[in-house]
C-alpha cells in the first residue's frame, strides 16, 4: 500500500471517530423525545434547605435526651458523682458509669484519696472505688489489665468549677443472684445500686 493511501485511510478513520463522538455528544443533549434535557439540579443544597425538604434533621435541631441518673453521691467541696448505670456484662463484669461534677466555686484537686492503694500502675485514678455484696459478704475491687492498670477513669488531677468529667469503673461480677451492691467511693457518701443486665 502506498504512503498516500495509508494517510487517506487514517484520515478516514479519524473522521469516522470524530463523527461518532459528535453524534454521541449531540444525543446527550436531548431526551428520548428529541427535546433538550433540562439543566441538571445542583447537588449542593441551597442555604436553609435540607435533603428531604422537611427542615433540619432531629439530631441537628434537638438536643439528645439526658442520661438517666440512678444515684447521686455528694463529696467534699461541692463534688458530685451522678451514676448513670450499673450494668452486668456478658463477660462476667459489672461496669459502673456516670459523671463527676464540680458544683463548687473553686478548682478541686484533692483526688489522691480516690486512687486508694494505687501507687504507680494507674497513676492518678479512681481505683479506690469498690463494691460490697452484703448478702454474699464479699467486697469487689476494680479490675486490672495485664500491666496492672485499673479498668477505671484515670488522669483526674484538677476539676474546675462547673466542669464535668466521665466516670467509669469495672469490677468482677458478683453471683447472678446478687442484684444490689453497695458502691463506695473515697470522700463520697456510699449508696446502694441495683445491677441491671
Amino acid at each position: 500500500m502506498s504512503m498516500r493511501r495509508k494517510v487517506k485511510a487514517r484520515e478516514g478513520a479519524a473522521g469516522m471517530v470524530s463523527a461518532a463522538l459528535l453524534f454521541t455528544l449531540a444525543g446527550c443533549g436531548e431526551g428520548d423525545d428529541g427535546q433538550p434535557n433540562p439543566p441538571a439540579a445542583s447537588s449542593t443544597p441551597k442555604p436553609g434547605a435540607s435533603g428531604s425538604g422537611k427542615g433540619p434533621s432531629p439530631s441537628a435541631s434537638q438536643p439528645s435526651a439526658p442520661e438517666q441518673v440512678v444515684a447521686t453521691l455528694k463529696g467534699e467541696a461541692g463534688m458530685v458523682l451522678d451514676i448513670n448505670s450499673a450494668v452486668r456484662d456478658a463477660g462476667g463484669f459489672v461496669t459502673i458509669s456516670g459523671q463527676i461534677k464540680n458544683t463548687g466555686d473553686k478548682p478541686f484537686g484533692n483526688t489522691a484519696a480516690w486512687r486508694g492503694n494505687e501507687l504507680k500502675a494507674s497513676g492518678v485514678s479512681v481505683a479506690g472505688v469498690n463494691l460490697v455484696d452484703k448478702a454474699g459478704k464479699k467486697r469487689y475491687y476494680v479490675l486490672r489489665d495485664t500491666e496492672g492498670r485499673c479498668l477505671c477513669t484515670t488522669g483526674v488531677v484538677i476539676i474546675d468549677p462547673a466542669q464535668s468529667i466521665p466516670f467509669f469503673a469495672q469490677f468482677p461480677a458478683p453471683p447472678a443472684t446478687t442484684t444490689e451492691v453497695d458502691f463506695n467511693f473515697p470522700t463520697f457518701a456510699s449508696t446502694t445500686l441495683k445491677i441491671s443486665g
